[in-house]
């Protein structure tokens, strides 16, 4: 028994000399071979998908807005019959606030929607200063609804001149299968350029929510262009045609069967103004005259004498709530404090 105690002993012994003599210990060695790839790995695996992630959210946005639609300059009457024809849909459910805020800087460039068009549309444009060139002061618009000259000039009183119009109007389209849509789909519809265009603000206000069934630009040079564009974003974002308007849009094209989708946002406004003299000659005259004083083509739209003080509303919500959105400066309860833009429309 005591020779079998020497002996382990001794083993032990040796097994001490050869760890001091190695210096590393099983225990050691394990630590360091199980630690080591959690340090390695861990950034590699978290760092690259998060930019990536929303550098690709970020691209799917900017593919969207202003892109034209497929049929883009295919023939307009065939696409036309490509479009779903159904009847209106209930307004049930419809506000302003379905298609996101109004005005949305939806491209990231740091200019909201609505000066995006300005600066679009308008020429000879200067900026309010330190705006980076964004906000837009004053500028020279070719309206293409009435086939004038506008000179627009910023403020309370001059800025509803020119107004930026929904092409297909997002009431219009509410009820023609945008309640379909993803909230991200509205909102684009709401801030594409393809379906905005800096007009005649009492042209829009005439407008309001019509299709091509009761409404239509008076510069009859303008509306196969005008046609066609709606039919190029319904095309885009999967809307219908009531009976009504399908036959409508179809009259018009009649009249330019070779007119194609437009493949871009604007429109080519002093091509069409030098035009329209030659097709309205009468009247073109008398629209000329008042064009260069903004201050006489808005007296219609404020129409002060049906203003009524004894209407207030004390936010867009009440506004909406009662069916008035949006108020347009000089209606009953219009107020600055709900015109969050200054372009004399509120609760947009």
């Amino acid at each position: 028994m005591a020779s079998t105690w020497r002996t382990l002993a001794a083993s032990l012994s040796a097994g001490a000399l050869l760890l001091t003599v190695f210096g590393c210990s099983p225990v050691d060695s394990i630590s360091s071979s199980s630690a080591q790839p959690s340090t390695t790995s861990s950034p590699s695996a978290t760092a690259t998908p998060e930019p990536s992630q929303t550098a690709e959210e970020q691209q799917s946005t900017a593919d969207m807005i202003g892109q034209a639609p497929e049929g883009a300059q295919d023939n307009a009457l065939t696409v036309l019959d490509t479009l779903a024809v159904k009847g209106r849909a209930p307004k049930t459910g419809y506000s302003r606030d379905q298609f996101g805020a109004a005005w949305a800087d939806v491209d990231h460039n740091g200019c909201d929607t609505r000066n995006d068009i300005l600066n679009r549309d308008l020429t000879d444009k200067t900026y309010k200063a330190n705006t980076h060139d964004c906000v837009v002061a004053s500028g020279v618009l070719q309206d293409p609804y009435t086939g004038t000259r506008i000179d627009f000039v910023r403020g309370q009183d001059t800025s509803a001149a020119v107004q930026i119009d929904h092409v297909v109007a997002l009431s219009d389209a509410w009820q023609k299968g945008a309640q379909q849509l993803t909230e991200d789909e509205r909102r684009n519809l709401a801030n594409d350029p393809y379906n905005l265009l800096a007009v005649d603000g009492p042209s829009n206000q005439r407008k309001s929510d019509g299709d091509a069934a009761t409404w239509l630009p008076s510069n009859t040079g303008f509306r196969c262009e005008y046609v066609a564009r709606q039919i190029g974003v319904k095309q885009k974002y999967r809307l219908w045609v009531t009976q009504a308007e399908h036959d409508a849009m179809a009259n018009v094209l009649a009249t330019c069967p070779t007119q194609t989708i437009p493949a871009d946002g604007g429109v080519i406004t002093p091509v069409q103004a030098e035009q329209q003299p030659a097709q309205t000659v009468e009247p073109q005259p008398t629209q000329e005259v008042p064009a260069p004083q903004p201050a006489p083509t808005q007296e219609p739209a404020p129409q002060p004498a049906q203003q009524d003080t004894n209407v207030y509303y004390k936010n867009c919500t009440a506004v909406r709530a009662a069916g008035k959105a949006p108020l347009h400066q000089g209606e009953p309860g219009y107020s600055s404090k709900l015109d969050r833009d200054g372009d004399g429309i509120a609760c947009e």
